[in-house]
């Protein structure tokens, strides 16, 4: 009888002990879910929204300063530490998704040596038009900041591309910070902001560059037209300035104008901070640079997915566009070599093969997609939490920087380089500008997909004789071991290559300014005057 008493409070406690349990693993999941804008996803559960626009703000006043040791104080804070990601999550697994490479010691080392000098008396202007979109442009003029070194030239704040495919009419002050570029450059090249209205245009000329041209060219066939004129205007800013074997106060010149000198307009940056600020309340985010636009899919010729209807389209923009001098082109043949970006179905098989689980944090760093949603869907369907610049601002926070392509794309660059993770689908301008930042920042996790290896496992997918799984992932997980932006000296060029073939083989400047700009610390006594602090 007495047993029979307790049985029912043995059970009892039992149940509670359960509830217990249960509670405890409701509240744990609940630290690690995603959110996502209520604004633009009504139709998933209240776990995946973001924040209101009025939460954001509250939180802005009590979130830490954005600095980091060994960054810049203009830029965002970083990602987070090998340390803190330790103390996020004590999943092994999560934690390898996320932790940055070692930088193995490498920081940056940029400034000049003790016989730089100031700048000397100038004998002219430079005047310098420059070509192509955001990151094209801005590694031309920090080439021509280190030409203007060269040529002993004052250089006129450069005039931005207005005829390229976008036709942004932005100036170079809507951009950047046109007063601190003038200022940090003060000990290297003197720069105003425009040419001194007395001066003839007789002694004005216009000059193409040669591509990617040593000291010699510039010392003398260069500076030797100062003899005969006043102004000199480069006609085109890409690629004037060779890679490698320049003096090394010469290529240290232009990471400081790089990473220091061009700073984004503060609208721009406050409004990029901002953004970060919303993608990193929900934890560590992926920037995606998903090169999947109507210029990049015309201009490659890459239609691998494409409907014939789309296919045309984008033959026509290329035709038609006279200063694309490739009119024929073999899409898959291209693809076939590693040439076509992913499509944002590949990118969803690459993300899901390296582990990335679906409720990761994406931020969409593209312009518009072509064919929008119906080329999304089967990314959106792996990764709900896709981001972008238009879903995380309000239409009133974002007015100041519409039908301005430049200005949207410098949103997207300071939201990538302050990302945990980078990926970029192509290899193109930005994303070489982006690994570069990010490699001169500390080496922050960036992927570069081997796109040539995952286009022969894809068209196996497709054909049923490989499946998504375990034994695909470790293979591209293997594929992608020593592709994370760990510390390396930037590549020469490629053997057997010449001419300007040479040149265009080599790995660029600011994809990896490693030699030249980063050093690796020797001792604990290092003379920390050496390094960016």
């Amino acid at each position: 009888m007495q047993r029979r008493r307790w049985r029912p409070l043995a059970l009892l406690r039992r149940l509670l002990t359960c509830a217990i349990c249960a509670i405890a693993l409701v509240a744990l999941l609940s630290e690690h879910v995603h959110v996502f804008p209520s604004s633009k996803a009504s139709s998933f559960p209240d776990s995946y929204k973001f924040p209101t626009q009025r939460e954001f703000k509250q939180r802005l006043g009590t979130e830490r300063s954005w600095t980091q040791e060994l960054t810049p104080p203009h830029l965002s804070k970083a990602p987070l530490s090998s340390r803190q990601l330790g103390r996020a999550s004590g999943n092994p697994e999560w934690y390898k998704l996320w932790k940055p490479p070692s930088n193995r010691d490498f920081v940056p080392c940029v400034n000049p040596s003790s016989n730089y000098t100031p700048p000397v008396k100038s004998r002219g202007y430079l005047l310098v038009h420059t070509n192509g979109g955001l990151n094209q442009m801005r590694a031309g003029m920090c080439d021509m900041v280190a030409v203007a070194r060269i040529i002993n030239a004052t250089l006129v704040i450069p005039e931005l591309d207005k005829r390229s495919f976008w036709k942004d009419n932005s100036s170079f002050a809507d951009v950047f910070d046109e007063d601190h570029f003038i200022n940090a450059l003060a000990n290297d090249v003197k720069v105003i902001k425009k040419l001194p209205k007395d001066l003839s245009p007789a002694t004005r000329t216009v000059k193409n560059f040669r591509s990617w041209s040593s000291m010699d060219y510039y010392q003398e066939e260069i500076a030797s037209m100062w003899e005969d004129y006043q102004v000199i205007r480069a006609a085109k800013s890409d690629s004037r300035l060779a890679n490698n074997n320049l003096p090394p106060d010469i290529q240290k010149l232009r990471c400081r104008a790089c990473y220091e000198a061009l700073r984004y307009a503060p609208q721009i940056e406050a409004m990029g901070k901002l953004l970060v600020n919303r993608m990193r309340s929900s934890g560590p985010y992926i920037a995606l640079h998903l090169r999947y636009e109507k210029d990049m899919l015309a201009f490659s010729g890459c239609t691998h997915g494409l409907s014939p209807d789309e296919a045309d389209e984008l033959r026509m923009i290329r035709e038609n566009t006279a200063h694309w001098k490739i009119k024929e082109i073999d899409s898959a043949e291209q693809r076939s070599k590693g040439y076509c970006p992913l499509t944002p179905k590949e990118v969803g098989i690459f993300l899901s093969a390296l582990g990335y689980p679906s409720n990761t944090s994406i931020y969409i760093a593209a312009g518009e997609i072509y064919g929008g949603d119906l080329h999304m869907v089967d990314l959106q369907s792996r990764y709900p939490i896709l981001m972008s610049k238009e879903k995380l601002a309000s239409v009133e926070e974002l007015e100041p920087f519409m039908d301005h392509a430049t200005q949207l794309a410098a949103l997207d660059f300071i939201v990538s380089v302050e990302s945990d993770v980078f990926i970029p689908s192509y290899s193109g301008n930005m994303a070489r500008a982006v690994e570069g930042h990010r490699r001169f920042l500390g080496h922050r996790k960036t992927i570069s997909p081997d796109r040539k290896a995952l286009v022969r496992l894809f068209d196996k997918i497709e054909q049923g004789t490989v499946k998504e799984g375990k034994n695909l992932s470790n293979r591209i997980i293997e594929i992608h071991k020593k592709r994370q932006g760990s510390p390396r000296k930037r590549k020469g060029p490629i053997s057997g290559t010449k001419g300007m073939d040479r040149f265009r083989s080599e790995e660029a400047f600011y994809v990896n300014p490693s030699p030249d700009c980063l050093c690796r610390i020797e001792s604990p006594n290092i003379n920390t005057s050496h390094v960016i602090s």
